[in-house]
């Protein structure tokens, strides 16, 4: 008699059944958000006893700051590579572009918890967000403040605008439901970014 039969869950090495478990909560958090989602439908979709779950994550908060932990580790690594492939700042900016197109069209719908969580009230979960979207635009500031006369604070005012256009437009892209090639569109997205940014009086 196999294990579904029973109702019992096969014993997983501790890190797969915690992937295992990500999976299923992922899957459930995109379907129904967090305040929808439940620990019995977490159990369900991972085919493990409530039991099984609570001895892996205490609750649904858990899982959920677990998964987007690890979905804004995927983005930073992105625009990590993104910002580093090249030291031509125009290219950079491609690149970033490219890089949050790339990760809104991965399957798994992790931008959904990134960009669109309804879980902002709670004060970890927003300050982690934000500690991420202060860092990016950071690090987009410094590739406008390197080939302009602009000031930090206003090269870090149009960091924020360029993180914020791309989030916005690659989420768009993604409803569009594959109508334009996602290189055709960053390519659009860069392009108005970057000749926004070349009109700025370069530094001498």
């Amino acid at each position: 008699m196999s294990n579904q039969q029973t109702g019992k869950s096969t014993r997983l090495p501790r890190e797969e059944r915690r992937r295992q478990l990500l999976s299923a909560a992922q899957e459930v958090f995109v379907s129904n958000g967090f305040h929808g989602a439940a620990m019995d439908d977490i159990a369900e979709a991972a085919q493990v006893s409530k039991p099984v779950l609570y001895q892996h994550f205490p609750g649904k908060r858990e899982l959920y700051l677990a998964l987007l932990e690890n979905h804004l580790g995927t983005l930073t690594e992105f625009l990590t590579t993104a910002l580093n492939s090249t030291t031509d700042n125009k290219l950079r900016v491609r690149e970033t572009m490219r890089a949050y197109f790339r990760f809104v069209a991965q399957d798994s719908q992790g931008h959904r918890l990134v960009f669109e969580s309804d879980l902002t009230s709670d004060v970890e979960i927003s300050a982690r967000i934000e500690e991420f979207n202060a860092l990016f635009a950071s690090n987009i500031a410094g590739v406008i403040a390197e080939d302009t006369k602009l000031s930090p604070l206003e090269a870090t005012l149009l960091g924020r605008a360029l993180a914020g256009m791309a989030q916005v437009s690659a989420r768009y892209w993604l409803e569009t439901d594959g109508d334009l090639d996602i290189d055709a569109a960053s390519e659009l997205v860069y392009r108005l970014a970057w000749r926004g940014i070349s009109r700025f009086p370069k530094e001498i």
